[in-house]
């Protein structure tokens, strides 16, 4: 029969053998080995994907980026007559805000909650003190007194908030606003942009298109701006 002592060492060197020390070894050195458990590594983090680059060869109504607006606030501004100061939900983290000088065209009551047509990639402005970040679009008539009939391009109902504006056949990735402004865009564009007779806004024979259908202005023959 084997002593305590032999049992006891027997027990001592299968716990060691367990936590993977070596037997005999000195305590310094085992420490030292329970210490170097290899390193677990860390996940490589993705690479951002890159946005697909602006084609300057692309039709130059793809460049602009319109998406479908709705105003959730607005106000007249302290000085400016002419302006309205809204805030606009375009589908980001927080509403666009924008300056529209409709005040002459619009109640402040047709305002609030009216659902738009927003350029979105314009560069910030201030206008009278206001910083603006973008445009409403609308369609615009002279009149025979020597003013002009204005109305918003309307998106029809079902029409997402922040979805953008599609042209049947065209396709194109968005300026970025540096660019819209150094290319002249809007200038290109020029009046190619209008509604026709019936109303329905267009790039050229192109729609102004959503998923559920056409925008419209109740305005004929009107210029976009």
């Amino acid at each position: 029969m084997s002593s305590a002592a032999e049992q006891i060492q027997s027990l001592i060197s299968a716990v060691e053998s367990d936590l993977g020390i070596e037997a005999n070894a000195p305590v310094g050195q085992q420490a030292q080995k329970q210490q170097q458990k290899p390193k677990a590594k860390k996940p490589k983090a993705p690479k951002p994907t890159k946005a697909p680059a602006a084609d300057p060869n692309q039709p130059e109504i793809t460049k602009l980026d319109i998406r479908v607006g709705r105003i959730v606030k607005v106000w007249k501004h302290e000085t400016a007559d002419k302006l309205y100061c809204e805030e606009i939900d375009v589908g980001e983290d927080a509403p666009r805000q924008i300056a529209s000088g409709l005040v002459h065209h619009y109640a402040l009551e047709q305002m609030q909650d009216a659902r738009v047509l927003v350029l979105c990639n314009l560069k910030p402005r201030n206008l009278v003190g206001f910083r603006s970040h973008g445009m409403v679009m609308c369609a615009a008539v002279p009149l025979e007194d020597g003013k002009e009939k204005v109305a918003f391009v309307t998106p029809p109902e079902g029409a997402k908030v922040g979805e953008r504006i599609t042209f049947e056949g065209l396709t194109g990735e968005p300026f970025s606003p540096a660019q819209v402004e150094k290319k002249k865009v809007l200038m290109v564009l020029g009046d190619e942009m209008k509604t026709d007779a019936d109303g329905v806004a267009k790039w050229k024979e192109h729609v102004f298109s959503t998923s559920a259908g056409p925008c419209t202005a109740p305005v004929s023959n009107g210029l976009i701006r």
